[in-house]
């Protein structure tokens, strides 16, 4: 099938979103269709998007210069047309309804909830518009506010539930993590880290509290743009703590092999790149999958969300803002290797049903 696929993500960037868009496109390359990606902008051929993202297979790219990003949203689903698309997979609401219009099937993905003015308008017509249609939302959580708050009801095989997911290929045969500290560079010591961005509600502070609290342990944040890690160094109050900076995704993998402990600290509001949408309550984070493959013991913020996932038997979990349950619960872990492996072993045994290729053959299972 021919699929063009269209994002508003800035491609190449160190964004989730654009990563996300990435790995899911390729997942639909891999299992046969062709794809080709439309996104704002302007062509940038200095990254190696393999490298950048941690890619196994190429697709073409299409940049498009529209007047404004709302022109975009139109000027993509023509392009669409004069690629003689067979379907179209937007992330914008604006293309799925503009597809829909043009009498294309549409799988229209949502990662949070519609906001301002117009937002939710644009998702209650893709919902009550005629046409083969498809909803894929990254979690359950969102799926219910979308009905409850925004009168969003579609049929029970217009939606998909995919959350995220992890290429488990890339956390085949690493290291312990004695061997791959060694190799990245970090001292030998115990290690807590946590990979991903600073943004506002990734849980820096309770991380720095943490590293302040228990000297001993190395605790390292693999991740971040430069002006947000030196302001957090600057923050840092102890000599244990190492901020890496953005890590080109294809060496990720390694990175997480050097912890003994992976955590996922979320406040229980969680700002995402744009800094004006809280996804704590419909989140579904990629590093979950990826602590999960590469199979060491997750000590995580107890969401609701995030136990879509992960449970007591996979994970350890802390109220977000409980200090003292962290500290214990990171040094009752650090004592215990048995109880790590136990973890670690069954999110790795979990996590198989949750690769980018099961979740592009879920999505595209009998449509259109």
């Amino acid at each position: 099938m021919n699929i063009v696929a269209i994002a508003g993500s800035t491609i190449p960037s160190d964004t989730a979103n654009s990563l996300q868009v990435m790995k899911a496109c390729q997942a639909l390359a891999q299992i046969g269709h062709d794809v080709t990606l439309l996104v704002p902008g302007s062509k940038n051929t200095s990254v190696d998007f393999k490298s950048h993202y941690g890619l196994q297979v190429d697709f073409p790219i299409e940049w498009l210069s529209s007047s404004s990003r709302r022109m975009f949203t139109w000027d993509s689903v023509r392009r669409a047309r004069a690629l003689k698309a067979d379907l179209v997979y937007s992330w914008f609401p604006q293309s799925a309804v503009f597809g829909l219009l043009r009498r294309l099937p549409v799988v229209f993905e949502i990662h949070i909830q519609p906001t301002g003015l117009f937002g939710p308008l644009w998702h209650r017509a893709f919902a009550n518009m005629r046409g083969r249609k498809r909803l894929v939302s990254i979690t359950r959580a969102l799926v219910k506010i979308l009905e409850r708050d925004f009168h969003m009801h579609l049929s029970s095989d217009e939606v998909v539930i995919a959350p995220n997911g992890v290429d488990l290929e890339r956390f085949a045969s690493l290291p312990d993590p004695v061997t791959a500290r060694r190799q990245i560079g970090l001292r030998e010591a115990q290690t807590v880290m946590c990979t991903g961005h600073l943004y506002a509600g990734r849980g820096v502070e309770l991380f720095l509290s943490l590293a302040k609290s228990i000297p001993q342990v190395q605790f390292v944040w693999v991740g971040g743009r430069p002006e947000n890690v030196k302001t957090w160094k600057q923050k840092a109050e102890s000599d244990n703590v190492t901020f890496t900076g953005f890590i080109p995704n294809r060496d990720l993998p390694l990175y997480q092999a050097a912890a003994d402990l992976l955590l996922m600290p979320y406040s229980r509001s969680v700002m995402g790149s744009s800094g004006t949408a809280d996804s704590a309550s419909v989140a579904s984070p990629m590093k979950m999958f990826e602590y999960m493959a590469v199979g060491r013991a997750i000590l995580s913020a107890d969401l609701p969300v995030i136990r879509e996932v992960l449970n007591e038997r996979s994970a350890v979990f802390c109220k977000p803002d409980d200090l003292e349950k962290w500290r214990f619960e990171i040094e009752k872990l650090l004592e215990d290797k048995a109880r790590r492996d136990q973890l670690g072993n069954q999110a790795r045994r979990d996590v198989e049903g949750y690769t980018w290729v099961a979740r592009a053959k879920r999505i595209m299972n009998n449509f259109p």
